[in-house]
């Protein structure tokens, strides 16, 4: 059976005893399967009806065309529907606004994921940013390949890593999830299952016989379904030896050096400072340094206060309380014009000069960035 809604396609398949392997297609491969409002809701409805299938086995999550899983959120259209508004917005306008539907819709859709009791697999090929991690990080069985390239790159659009962040990146070690959201630098697949986002790294190549042999699986109840995924993916993952190099991992010690403060403007101010090597031993180390120092010179450094505040306030907050928080400071960001900005130079207009509130982050307004996480008056 096929269920086309355009831009997410449902079909279920028959396995051999009598089960159904129900798979959601992300289908706007021209725009690396962003999700926009419509397809948030549309899985959301469906999961929710495959929840209640007993004969559903497995859900899988994948997406059309071979470039990416999803690389976000569709923070165009966010943009196109805020751009006429009068900044900033009032509390009630951004209630009533299509930003309060779409980031509420989309955290309902990943808390619904990590809390699913069917598996989840996610196949997680090429790009994976922003929303897209969202949508896989609370799946049962998430496969990257030897493809696989992720990052949370929200400082770049002056706004902050949401969709569940607040809780993985503070899961990470050595401050690696800290770093990751203040410099949106770019990891892979074998960085995201040492950072506990992945659990197996596949070929990409292998995927058309993994839906094959998921057919022929002697499928049972939900608590045995996860135990027989498991089981059926391990034939499949990548030796050890023969996985790509990380590309953050590897960095760690430098990473815990670099962020070892209590504060934005010091750890802001050590990863631009820390001289390169120069030393032909250390070409790889100096290149992937001037990298990050280009982009935390590139990201809004209004976001760099708010994203070391976010994570530090949701530190021992549960999933659910870091998404009801994130909710907060999202519709706070769209109230204000640096997100709208941030959007505009990157994605819209793509001059990438965005026009900052802020040029250096020691100029930042303390009071302005506590107003970011008051209460919305809802």
């Amino acid at each position: 059976m096929n269920i086309e809604h355009n831009s997410v396609i449902f079909t279920e398949l028959n396995t051999e005893n009598g089960n159904i392997v129900a798979i959601a297609e992300l289908n706007t491969p021209k725009t690396l399967n962003a999700l926009s409002l419509s397809m948030i809701k549309c899985l959301t409805e469906q999961l929710l009806i495959w929840q209640k299938n007993d004969d559903i086995a497995v859900v899988v999550l994948q997406s059309a065309g071979d470039k990416a899983f999803c690389a976000g959120g569709d923070v165009v259209s966010l943009y196109h529907h805020l751009k006429d508004c009068s900044f900033p917005i009032s509390d009630k306008e951004i209630k009533l606004s299509q930003a309060f539907d779409f980031f509420k819709s989309e955290y309902q859709l990943d808390q619904l994921v990590h809390a699913y009791t069917k598996p989840i697999l996610v196949w997680a090929d090429g790009y994976v940013m922003g929303g897209g991690i969202g949508l896989m990080a609370g799946a049962s069985h998430r496969i990257v390949s030897e493809k696989t390239f992720m990052a949370m790159p929200e400082v770049t659009i002056g706004l902050y890593p949401d969709v569940g962040a607040s809780w993985f990146l503070n899961q990470m070690p050595d401050n690696i999830g800290l770093f990751l959201g203040l410099t949106g630098t770019m990891f892979n697949g074998v960085d995201a299952q040492q950072l506990g986002l992945a659990d197996f790294i596949i070929y990409s190549d292998q995927y058309s016989n993994i839906k094959k042999s998921l057919l022929r699986v002697n499928w049972q109840d939900n608590k045995s379904n996860h135990l027989l995924l498991d089981d059926l993916l391990n034939g499949f993952v990548i030796g050890t030896e023969k996985q790509p190099e990380t590309m953050i991992v590897k960095h760690r010690a430098l990473i815990a050096k670099l962020t070892d403060f209590d504060n934005i403007k010091e750890i802001y101010q050590t990863i631009l400072s820390t001289p390169l090597e120069n030393k032909n031993d250390n070409v790889a180390v100096d290149l992937w340094l001037k990298q990050v120092q280009q982009k935390i010179l590139n990201g809004s450094p209004l976001s760099l206060s708010l994203i070391y505040q976010q994570l530090q306030r949701t530190k021992t907050l549960s999933l659910t309380q870091c998404f009801d928080s994130e909710l907060n400071l999202s519709l706070r960001c769209c109230q204000q014009s640096e997100f709208s900005e941030g959007v505009r130079a990157l994605l819209v207009d793509k001059d990438k000069k965005p026009i900052w509130r802020y040029k250096n982050i020691n100029n930042i307004n303390n009071k302005e960035v506590e107003w970011f996480f008051s209460s919305l008056n809802l």
